[in-house]
């Protein structure tokens, strides 16, 4: 799953990107990353860039985790309602190595 946010949406007083990860770590999610954009633009085609310092408030943020369709079927709900504004995919992955430590 890929979530899609602007690093200026916030929800409760906290970035919304922190609050998905924080809700996904108290679901237990086997793990998570979060990736922040150098540049961007969404649907309404303004562009946000590191390098044009008046529109860099709002650079994209991208997670993503792989978890089971129990768990995202699961989780899914609630996550629908805590993204607001933003972006979030499913897609089919297979995986074909996993090593732990």
């Amino acid at each position: 799953m890929t979530v899609y946010v602007g690093e200026d949406v916030h929800r409760g007083g906290e970035p919304l990107y922190l609050a998905v990860l924080n809700y996904l770590f108290s679901h237990r999610v086997a793990g998570a990353t979060v990736v922040k954009g150098v540049a961007g633009f969404g649907s309404d085609h303004r562009l946000h860039t590191s390098r044009l310092l008046e529109m860099s408030e709002n650079l994209p943020i991208r997670m993503e985790f792989i978890e089971s369709e129990q768990t995202l079927a699961t989780i899914l709900p609630a996550l629908r309602e805590l993204v607001t504004e933003g972006l979030i995919v499913v897609s089919d992955v297979e995986v074909i190595q996993h090593k732990h430590r």
